[in-house]
């Protein structure tokens, strides 16, 4: 059940993946990801739907557009990809369970918020905003568990955690704003909300894995050269990928942790 669960995840992963580098080349833009259809760039011509199958049209083309042979960048195919073995490996970790389309719709942002952030160093309010009422609603779902035990004290830690996180964010933006954006602030509060969810431990250590991976990051660009004691590093990605930590080992590092003291 599981293995097909995974197969399917990937499948849909792929078709996500086509979306969202629609959605990380026009949010920023403030354009439509509904209209006009996807085109070239350089001739303007309609991308055809045997030319938008995701992955295998790139190799087919062998990286061009058919009409002007001008080069579609790699990152196109690799989002597509990497969306779709994130999605696999989610399906995997959860098994089928009622909180698969919140960490699945996680997932989804997460990608597309952490190229907008590198590109951009914006996190969007076109994305962020919305996804506050769609986790809450999916991890209620997943609280509410239809066919099983519910579990409503997960879906009241997840609210506090979003408030706990956001309030820390904002201390931190307020106190070093050259540091912390608040778009950083407002993306702190989804992530509460799902690390919250999970415990009390995913929550503490999806926000300290958070400063610990971008501190390390930001060293190493340091010591080698690629950036200055001024220069602006996007947090975006780390948040997310710290919130992934927290989510998948949280709860027994916390509980190590604890232990050892």
């Amino acid at each position: 059940m599981t293995g097909l669960l995974v197969a399917v995840a990937v499948v849909v992963g792929l078709a996500v993946g086509s979306f969202l580098n629609v959605v990380v080349w026009r949010v920023p833009r403030g354009e439509s990801v509904a209209h006009p259809p996807s085109a070239c760039p350089r001739c303007h011509h309609v991308i055809r739907p045997r030319d938008n199958v995701p992955v295998l049209s790139w190799l087919l083309l062998r990286g061009r557009c058919r009409d002007c042979a001008n080069p579609i960048s790699a990152r196109y195919p690799l989002v597509e990809a990497g969306t779709a073995v994130l999605f696999g490996l989610t399906a995997w970790f959860t098994g089928p369970s009622w909180v698969l389309p919140a960490l699945l719709y996680l997932a989804a942002i997460s990608v597309a918020l952490a190229l907008i952030d590198i590109d951009t160093k914006r996190l969007p309010n076109a994305i962020v905003l919305p996804a506050y009422p769609v986790a809450l609603a999916l991890l209620a779902l997943a609280s509410w568990n239809p066919g099983g035990v519910s579990d409503w004290s997960a879906l009241i830690r997840a609210m506090i955690g979003a408030a706990a996180l956001y309030g820390v964010y904002l201390v931190a933006a307020l106190v070093y704003p050259a540091g912390m954006g608040f778009g950083d602030v407002k993306l702190a509060g989804v992530l509460g909300l799902y690390l919250g969810w999970f415990g009390w431990g995913a929550l503490f250590v999806g926000w300290f894995a958070a400063f610990l991976l971008g501190g390390i990051f930001s060293v190493g660009l340091l010591l080698t050269g690629r950036a200055g004691r001024k220069s602006g590093i996007p947090f975006g990605p780390w948040m997310l990928l710290g919130a992934a930590v927290g989510i998948v080992v949280g709860e027994p590092v916390a509980a190590w942790y604890l232990g050892s003291l």
